[in-house]
């Protein structure tokens, strides 16, 4: 089938960690298992429709603008010239609104994915960001680029800039793997990021950018142990931790199973660990899961390689 023969196209884009400790803003990295789907079809009436939403029907907007994927799709067909043409997504969540895990990032992701495959993909996968970008606008009224890049492209990224993106893939050790817990409860992004402090001493600081640097010395050199010492969060971790019940618990919990290090995946609830093999991550999921178990509060557990994939077409015709 040629390129041109195309009117429908699903796509399907994963999970994220964002920040990952030490790299508030600017560090994300994609799991396996939970995302969300967007499926694109030509209409015949010009316009950007969002004709269906699963999975967590009545909390999202239907009104383009107002929606991650609408957002998105939006602005990468004014950029190829196409806002003449129709098109009608569905979007499938397949993880919680909330949950520090890059669900409004997947939707954008998944939707420019869909639609630059329906054109016959006129843009790279990195050309795509600057409209995923656009629209985490929609979700949390910033145009932040860790968790979309992720989704995007898989594997570790590290963020120059977000608007316009700059950024760079980072390698992903063979052995890494990543534990995801996260309770039932829900944290708005907006509100965790109005409790951060807008100002930080300047001893944390340095502490945060030495961190920040070695993680990703780490990272190239695949080395586990460097990876573990760096997985510090100075600044962000202090102040979000005490809107998540439990946090202490299954941060200890994780590093006494031998995780490399542990704390809040984007601005929680869920939190990560990352781990040099699956046993340690086993034995870390079952800690913390114990810990959630104990306060009598239900969550979900994911465990993961990293996802080098990110945005991947599932079905086309």
């Amino acid at each position: 089938m040629g390129k041109s023969q195309r009117t429908f196209v699903k796509a399907f884009a994963p999970a994220t960690v964002a920040n990952v400790g030490c790299g508030f803003d600017v560090l994300g990295f994609a799991i396996h298992g939970p995302g969300d789907s967007v499926s694109a079809t030509l209409s015949d009436k010009a316009g950007v429709r969002i004709v269906s939403i699963t999975g967590e029907d009545g909390k999202l907007p239907y009104e383009t603008e107002k929606n991650t994927a609408g957002l998105s799709v939006l602005s990468l067909l004014k950029k190829a010239g196409k806002e003449h043409i129709g098109i009608e997504l569905r979007i499938e969540k397949k993880m919680p609104l909330g949950s520090g895990l890059g669900s409004s990032a997947a939707s954008s992701a998944a939707a420019v994915a869909a639609v630059n495959h329906l054109l016959g993909e006129p843009f790279s996968q990195m050309e795509l960001l600057p409209f995923a970008v656009e629209g985490e606008l929609a979700a949390s009224g910033t145009p932040h680029a860790d968790n979309v890049a992720a989704a995007l492209l898989g594997g570790f990224v590290l963020v120059k800039e977000h608007n316009p993106p700059d950024v760079i893939p980072l390698p992903s050790p063979p052995e890494l793997y990543c534990v995801v817990i996260h309770p039932h409860i829900e944290i708005q992004t907006r509100r965790s990021r109005q409790i951060l402090k807008k100002e930080v001493l300047l001893e944390k600081a340095i502490r945060q950018w030495a961190n920040m640097g070695a993680l990703v010395a780490g990272l190239f050199r695949e080395d586990y142990s460097l990876i573990g010492r760096s997985l510090h969060d100075e600044i962000i971790e202090p102040v979000r931790s005490v809107m998540i019940p439990g946090f202490q618990g299954m941060k200890k919990g994780a590093m006494e199973a031998g995780a490399l290090g542990c704390s809040i995946s984007g601005s929680g609830p869920s939190l990560f660990a990352l781990t040099r093999g699956e046993s340690d991550a086993h034995r870390a999921g079952e800690k913390m899961g114990d810990v959630l178990k104990e306060i009598g509060l239900e969550f979900d557990l994911h465990l993961s390689e990293i996802n080098r994939k990110g945005a991947v077409i599932e079905e086309e015709r």
